[in-house]
This record gives C-alpha cells, structure tokens and sequence, in this order.
C-alpha cells in the first residue's frame, strides 16, 4: 500500500522480494527477486534507487548498514533497526529514556524459571526477542511445565527470549507517529482488538479521555525519538486496570493499527510514510469523520488467495474492500481488510463486523 501511495504520487518504485509477482512487485516499475541477503541483488536495488523502506523489521541490520555503505539513504536505518528489532534491546532502550513499560528480564536458561517467576509474579509471557509478531513467538506461563514446553517450542523460533509481566488492562491501544527532520505528526489514538493474538478490530478514535489521548500521542512521539527514528511508527500500548498506559511494543513501519486511514484520515498513514522518508512536508493526520473501524479479514481456507463472493462482500455501499494480493490464503492469514467511516460508531461497527463474516477468502 505505501507502493500505491507512491506511485499516486508521481514516484517510480522498485522492489526487492523473495518471490516473483508480490503484491507490491506486480504494481513496481523494477521488480527483483530474490533473497535481500543476495549482496549483487542489493547493489542492483541500491543502483535504481534515491531513498530505500522496508516492508518489515525482519530483516538483519547488516544488510541494511551494507546498503547504506553503497550511499543510499534508508529509512529506518540500520541503528533504528538494530534497536528495534530485538525486543530485550527495544525495551532497555525505551527504558532509558523513561518510557514506562511492563516489568520485564531477559531469559536464556530453562533453570531460570523461578528466579522469572519471583522477579514478575505468574502469568508472565515468554516471548522470543526476534522474529514475533501476530502472536507467533509468545507463549503464557502460569506454572514450570508452561515455561519448559514454551520454552523449547520458542528457543526452536530463535535462541534468545526474554519474560515480560503480565498486564491486566482495560483496553490495548496504538498510535500511529510520523517524524521527518523538520516535522512530526500523530495519527488519532485508536482501540486494538485481538482475536487469536492477531489484531482483528480497530476502532479510531479510542474510547478514552481525552488526557489519556495526549498522554499516549506524547509517550509515542517520545519512543520513535528514542530509537532515533525518522519516518512512520506504530507504538502498542496497554491501557491498565489502574489507569496507566505501558508499551508493548513497536515498529517501524506501516501498521495494521494505522489501515483505517486510508479512507478515515485525511492523509493516510502510507502517503506520510513516503513523504516521511523523502523528508517532504507531511499531511494532516485529521479524521474525514468523527469515526472510523477497521476490521482485518482472516483467511477462512488454506486455498487460492481470492474473494470467492465478491457481490456479498460489496453489498454494503458503505463498505471499503481492501484485497492484498497474496497468492495464497491460510486459515488466519491476513488477506484484506475492510474499512467504514460514519459518525455513529455503533453503526459502523455493526457494518463492519457484517461485511467481515460474508466475505471468503
């Protein structure tokens, strides 16, 4: 989608991606297949191009300080990754400059499950501290034989973990943040709902008040300065039982969180992402409506990634279909979403929700 929002901009874009006929590739006037670690195929990325962003932060730190040796601008940097994408580093990070965060420790033996469990109190979370997202890489402890059996399943993912407390809240929250040199704007603070540990919902804005909304604006503002980020951020907070907000986590690039800007947001989060990295001015992050939701469409078969029913999934004028274009669909893949604007939110939710179970994909 940021690959739309550039072209729609008058820019020629290039992709490197492991596979042929990628969503973004098909739409690309370069496309290059292949593994980012391939160092010919960077050189021939880096040759074609003025400004380099990444999909995701899964990628190794390295590649990117290889493509910034070769002169090339990339955003985030190879710093900003590095700080981001091991999560133990992300918190210690974060935490120097007092970001409030859950309780937290790094875990690298199976013999230290009571010192964990005394420093955090059971349940806790045991999550690797790379490679997690969408729930895959976190596991719930509550007794020894959880961490034993969590333990082994996740250090098979990735070796190194980390244990963090759990949080009882009142509602998961996130904050779209865009920061150029010159300039930093914050999207509306929005509701999270998960459903199988993958964000399912999104509500904009957030039910909450509104010194809960400039509060969690500013500490996300706060986490892209910390990590020394230029460009879009999606920051994942926990809004407590107590009335506290804590970082979960956050990422450096365009955010499930953020979708429902597209239609509700007079600029969308993707169009900020790319004038955020070409250092342009940035656009205004104001709802077109008082509200908007979002829900993600789940793949329901482990088939071809096509709509089987596309005149039930439009029936509703209201509705905004967006399909990604994957190959394939699996049983809890993200496969699209769908996104309604309206100033009754009850309303629009309802209609979501309705389009979300017709659609097949």
């Amino acid at each position: 989608m940021s690959a739309f929002a550039a072209i729609r901009m008058g820019f020629d874009i290039a992709v490197l991606e492991k596979e042929a006929d990628s969503p973004a590739g098909m739409i690309s006037s370069v496309e290059i297949t292949g593994s980012p670690s391939n160092k010919k195929l960077l050189k021939k990325l880096a040759a074609v191009s003025d400004v380099i962003t990444l999909e995701n932060e899964f990628i190794d730190y390295r590649i990117i300080e290889y493509l910034e040796s070769l002169g090339v601008k990339v955003f985030p940097s190879s710093a900003t990754i590095a700080m981001i994408q091991d999560k133990l580093i992300q918190k210690q990070t974060l935490l120097k400059y007092n970001i409030p965060l859950p309780k937290f420790t790094a875990v690298n033996h199976k013999y230290e499950f009571e010192k964990t469990a005394e420093e955090l109190k059971l349940p806790f979370v045991l999550k690797s501290r790379k490679m997690g997202y969408d729930g895959y890489g976190n596991a719930m402890v509550r007794n020894k034989k959880d961490f034993d059996t969590a333990f082994d399943k996740l250090t098979h993912r990735h070796s190194k973990l980390l244990a963090e407390e759990f949080v009882h809240f009142t509602k998961e929250i996130a904050v779209m943040a865009v920061r150029t040199k010159k300039e930093s704007v914050v999207y509306p603070v929005v509701e999270t709902i998960q459903k199988d540990h993958i964000c399912h919902t999104v509500i904009a804005p957030a039910k909450v008040k509104e010194s809960v909304r400039r509060k969690a604006s500013k500490i996300a503002m706060d986490c892209v300065k910390a990590v020394k980020g230029f460009g879009l951020f999606g920051i994942e907070m926990f809004y407590t039982n107590d009335g506290r907000l804590l970082v979960n986590e956050m990422a450096p690039r365009p955010h499930n969180s953020g979708h429902y800007s597209i239609e509700g947001c007079i600029t969308s989060q993707f169009e900020n992402h790319i004038r955020a990295v070409l250092n342009l001015p940035l656009g205004n992050t104001a709802m077109v409506n008082s509200f908007a939701v979002m829900i993600n469409l789940l793949g329901k078969t482990n088939k071809e990634g096509i709509v089987k029913n596309y005149a039930a999934a439009l029936g509703d004028k209201d509705i905004h279909l967006h399909i990604y274009g994957k190959k394939n669909s699996r049983v809890g893949r993200k496969m699209g979403h769908v996104t309604v604007t309206g100033n009754d939110p009850g309303t629009i939710l309802r209609t979501a929700k309705a389009a979300e179970k017709k659609i097949v994909i």
